[in-house]
């Protein structure tokens, strides 16, 4: 009995040896859990997971380049560069860590800048329940959450780039099941680059600003509720939704602008930089209320898509503190595209909104699109002119592969007298024949004035 104890003991020590020597520690000396992970190419991006555990990290990575041409404006409009640019250079790195938490990290390079995108600390140990904080766009517009990768233009309309919201640092509930889609936020300032950053810092060390829903002061709250009635089906979707957000300065606000409102839009264009829409900085800003209304679906290779948004901003009277003034502002889209060789659209029922089509053919497949938009910062009867502008756009879009797409876009837009940048572009004729940036001024045969023009882009596109 004494041999087989002692025989025991030694294989036991030989066991516990060997166990110590596949100990693993990390960098602070701290031992850890080791497991064997797989690489392997998922749709041409690179995913390592854990054949075990819920481990799995992957990259998600994008490149842009843009090009584009204008023609056609008046001889007295200033003059629209052509041009080409990197339009998105993003870098992210994406990991599920374990069954209920996931972490995301992504930032733009594009102009040699470095901005930051998203960056997410997710929960989702509960069914159907999602939380989540960190820097990451507001559920508010469908164009606006969906991913650049699968937007069916090169650009959003000018109405989601004037006034609906894009990323803000915050938190975040979100509970979905396949026919109904909800979610509310409260979030703070936006966290992008160098001159967000610099604001913030100075809004707080300068004047003591910060976060206070008692002073009404550095916060958003948003909220959205969509209804999926065609859940059931496999090829077809409709996505009836309607949001709200209540919004005040936040702490991204230059220090001068502090207490001041601003929307602007581009011509649905990064290459021509002009933004003919602007109300330049309204002062006595209080809050704002953000409302949209959007109706969207595919059936096969259909998939169309609409919205309103109306923007309600209230000013006040420094001088009267009870007199407020509300200025309304808003603009609305329609769009629809089809794949012409048998492809399949799809929608994202987690995040609410379309994403990557399946292509119809090995070679890939072919979508025609059209688009109409209008834009509005105009309010005549509180003497606001930030200008409105309409546009009318086509364009075909190339599915390569998973991974490679091809964007061509012609667009006609029609700015009104009022859409003159901040009073910095010409938008006319004076009763001289000069060029006028006062759009009191103008005067035109048939009372023409604006800047009309068309555009012609192209964009390569890799997802890797």
């Amino acid at each position: 009995m004494r041999k087989i104890l002692l025989s025991l003991a030694v294989l036991l020590m030989a066991a516990s040896a060997a166990n110590a020597q596949n100990v693993k520690y990390n960098q602070y000396g701290v031992a850890v859990e080791s497991d064997v992970l797989d690489a392997e190419s998922q749709d041409g991006f690179l995913v390592i997971e854990s054949p075990k555990s819920d481990y799995k990290i992957w990259f998600d990575n994008r490149i842009q380049f843009d090009a584009g041409a204008f023609f056609g404006a008046p001889e007295y409009a200033d003059p629209i560069g052509n041009g080409v640019s990197i339009r998105r250079a993003r870098f992210a790195i994406k990991a599920q860590v374990d069954k209920n938490w996931y972490g995301e990290f992504d930032m733009d390079l594009a102009d040699g800048l470095v901005e930051l995108k998203d960056a997410i600390v997710r929960y989702t140990g509960v069914k159907n329940l999602e939380l989540q904080v960190g820097n990451f766009k507001e559920n508010f517009s469908i164009q606006r959450n969906t991913s650049s990768r699968y937007l069916m233009f090169m650009e959003r309309p000018m109405v989601c780039s004037a006034l609906a919201p894009s990323r803000h640092l915050g938190f975040n509930a979100k509970y979905d099941n396949p026919w109904l889609w909800v979610s509310a936020g409260l979030f703070a300032q936006e966290g992008a680059g160098a001159e967000e950053i610099t604001n913030v810092q100075d809004n707080n060390k300068d004047f003591g600003r910060g976060i206070s829903l008692k002073n009404n002061t550095g916060y958003a709250a948003t909220a959205k509720i969509v209804l999926r009635p065609l859940c059931k089906l496999d090829n077809a979707s409709l996505h009836i939704g309607a949001a709200y957000s209540y919004r005040t300065t936040l702490l991204s606000s230059a220090t001068g602008e502090w207490g001041t409102y601003r929307a602007s839009a581009r011509n649905s264009t990064s290459i021509n930089r002009k933004k003919y829409l602007d109300t330049n900085n309204l002062k006595g800003y209080d809050h704002n209320n953000l409302w949209t209304v959007e109706l969207a679906g595919h059936w096969g290779g259909l998939r169309y898509e609409g919205a309103y948004i109306g923007d309600n901003v209230l000013l006040k009277d420094n001088s009267d503190p009870a007199s407020i003034t509300a200025i309304n502002l808003g603009g609305w889209y329609v769009q629809a595209g089809y794949l012409l060789f048998g492809g399949k659209q799809r929608y994202d029922s987690k995040g609410a909104k379309y994403t990557r089509a399946l292509r119809g053919q090995k070679w890939g497949d072919l979508e025609l699109c059209a688009r109409y938009e209008f834009c509005d910062l105009n309010d005549f009867g509180n003497k606001i002119y930030g200008g409105s502008a309409e546009a009318y756009t086509v364009g075909l879009n190339w599915w390569v592969t998973n991974n490679v797409r091809m964007q061509l876009n012609y667009q006609y837009n029609n700015n009104d007298r009022y859409a003159n940048g901040k009073n910095k572009l010409f938008v006319g004729l004076d009763d001289a024949g000069k060029p006028t940036k006062d759009y009191a001024k103008v005067v035109a045969p048939a009372g023409k004035a604006g800047v009309d023009y068309s555009m012609v882009s192209l964009r390569f596109e890799v997802d890797f």
